[in-house]
């Protein structure tokens, strides 16, 4: 039994890079995914972060759609908590108008950023009004399942595409897959944010019991012709756990990061760890057995690829790597 393999770009900038820069290769990388074989191409949301180019993934997806031909592609993920489910449920309407049975509407929980920004994306934003994060996807999912023509004073978040946007919750909790079992959503576990292959299994069983959807899994992979230079860009990836004194919790990519969180949100830390990245490494063959053996033991049907490399060539060469070597397994299954 085989699985696909997808992308997760977030538009890093390398040294001396500039914005465009960065999305110019990101355009390329999602041009050159389509043709070593990828299924998906998603686009992350980040926001006020210097290094990552890719605050809206909603204008990159206009934007790669236009300049390719197969590939699906999304956000991986919209940050719901910032927005009206309406306006969200509009643009993905507009898109799959403009690319039908191409586009994924990726959606988190997280908020994308640190707490200056959140605030910001809220301002004005009444906390009680828009409700909890549960509410605002059952919002979001019945203005995209609202598919007649709108008569009198009835609501439809035009324009209404012949096929919906495909739908998918990312999360890395039981209760977030079950949320996405409820709705009839795909799930996407975020291993690549949370490790624990303990959660994983746990995860993956309850999914199966409650959806009949695929199982979708994204990891981190740094794939090197060189297994030594592979071990060399894994060690400059960074993930911080942070504890605040008000209870917070969150992951970031620095311990500049964890004290300026702590600082944004006027709450003293209590803990501060780095953390093991949980992400696969090495030379293809090495990462492809890798992926194959989780393909196995869990059932993964779909990886979505998040490659932590900056520097774009070197990134362009992890991906086109891994897509070989995957090609060469698929060719012989």
């Amino acid at each position: 039994m085989s699985y696909r393999i997808s992308i997760l770009d977030k538009s890093p900038l390398a040294p001396n890079d500039s914005a465009t820069d960065a999305l110019a290769r990101t355009l390329r990388l999602a041009q050159q995914a389509e043709t070593w074989g990828y299924h998906r191409f998603w686009l992350a949301e980040h926001h006020n972060t210097p290094q990552l180019a890719s605050p809206s993934p909603e204008v990159l997806i206009a934007w790669i759609v236009g300049q390719t031909r197969r590939i699906r592609v999304g956000s991986g993920g919209v940050m719901l908590q910032h927005y009206s489910p309406y306006k969200v449920a509009e643009n993905f309407n507009l898109l799959s108008s403009l690319a039908p049975g191409r586009i994924d509407l990726g959606v988190g929980k997280a908020p994308g950023g640190l707490p200056l920004s959140t605030q910001a994306l809220q301002h004005g934003l009444s906390q009680a009004a828009k409700g909890s994060f549960d509410e605002q996807l059952a919002q979001l999912d019945d203005w995209l399942s609202r598919r007649d023509p709108a008569a009198g004073e009835s609501v439809r978040a035009t324009p209404l595409p012949a096929q919906r946007p495909e739908g998918f919750l990312l999360g890395a909790s039981l209760q977030s897959a079950r949320l996405a079992a409820s709705l009839d959503w795909n799930f996407v576990f975020a291993a690549h944010l949370n490790g624990d292959k303990t959660l994983l299994r746990d995860v993956v069983t309850d999914w199966k019991k409650n959806s009949r959807r695929d199982v979708l899994v994204a990891v981190q992979a740094i794939v090197a012709r060189d297994a030594g230079r592979a071990e060399e860009l894994a060690g400059q990836v960074e993930i911080w756990g942070v504890e605040l004194e008000n209870g917070q919790r969150v992951s970031v990519a620095s311990e500049e990061q964890a004290h300026s969180f702590a600082r944004q949100s006027g709450s003293a830390l209590r803990s501060l760890t780095r953390r093991e990245p949980s992400l696969l490494k090495g030379t293809p063959e090495t990462v492809q057995k890798a992926l194959q053996a989780l393909h196995e033991e869990y059932g993964i049907d779909e990886f979505i690829i998040d490659t932590p490399v900056a520097e774009g060539a070197e990134r362009l060469a992890s991906l086109q790597l891994l897509a070989e070597a995957h090609a060469i397994v698929e060719a012989a299954v």
